[in-house]
């Protein structure tokens, strides 16, 4: 007869429907040595839970210095992104029946889980998030409009609010910064999010700060260093289309058209 556990968001699983599925961790400790190395955790788990409920497990039952960042566990405010499988996703958001070997036997490959790439690591799954939302300061993200205090609100059609309805959707996780390869070369470039958040004011026809934010991006750390890679584009888990949005920065600069 099959025995019935407790899943790591409380609820009770049949362990008729656990699978044996390894997670090889990145782990750094900045306080015992100054170098990382990787650790293996093997759970009995649900397949359909999700990897931050895999990390949950392993933090509360298995290894509690385990460190990583994670807030609303809902895919909103972008805080536990990582690495999994060599792919920047959010931990809330994937599930483990997508990405695990659910084959079992000794030849199962592990989940592979590791900080984001080109930021620096403070501890184990946590980066360093200053620099990308100091690039987010620097272009200005908030709207920008003279004169008198308006009296009313500003009107904006469907069509207005449709030209930059993409960009709104960032929720800052850095996904698609921590994926572009400029950014891991040198990090004082801008970093596509920062791009993406000074397209969403750039085009919106209540705003009157596009040339400030256009000069800031067309610094020699600015637009001008994007690639076109694609690869933010595909680690961006709201789905923005961020290269398009890029590119759509860079046109704005050489026609001074938004």
């Amino acid at each position: 007869m099959a025995t019935v556990t407790e899943t790591p968001t409380g609820g009770m699983a049949d362990s008729a429907h656990l699978a044996r599925v390894t997670f090889r961790i990145r782990r750094f400790n900045p306080e015992s040595s100054e170098h990382a190395f990787w650790q293996d955790f093997t759970l009995d788990i649900d397949p359909k839970e999700r990897v931050l409920d895999a990390l949950h497990q392993i933090k509360w039952e298995e290894d509690g210095t385990l460190t990583f960042r994670r807030s609303c566990a809902h895919g909103i405010c972008g805080s536990d992104a990582m690495r999994i499988n060599g792919k920047n996703r959010l931990a809330c958001k994937t599930l483990i029946k997508d990405i695990a070997d659910l084959d079992g036997g000794p030849k199962a490959k592990p989940v592979v889980i590791e900080p984001l790439k080109g930021m620096t690591v403070q501890k184990d799954l946590i980066v360093d998030m200053e620099p990308f939302f100091q690039a987010y300061r620097d272009v200005m993200p908030f709207l920008i409009t003279t004169g008198n205090q308006p009296s009313r609100e500003h009107r904006q059609s469907a069509e207005q609010r449709e030209r930059f309805d993409d960009t709104t959707k960032c929720i800052l996780c850095a996904a698609c910064t921590g994926a572009c390869p400029v950014f891991w070369n040198d990090g004082q470039y801008f970093g596509p999010a920062a791009i993406v958040n000074a397209h969403r004011f750039i085009f919106d026809s209540r705003d009157e700060g596009a040339e400030q934010r256009l000069e800031i991006l067309n610094d020699r750390d600015g637009v001008w260093r994007c690639r076109t890679i694609f690869n933010c584009t595909d680690a961006c888990p709201r789905g923005i289309e961020v290269t398009k949005a890029i590119q759509e920065v860079k046109q704005a600069l050489i026609t001074r058209r938004f």
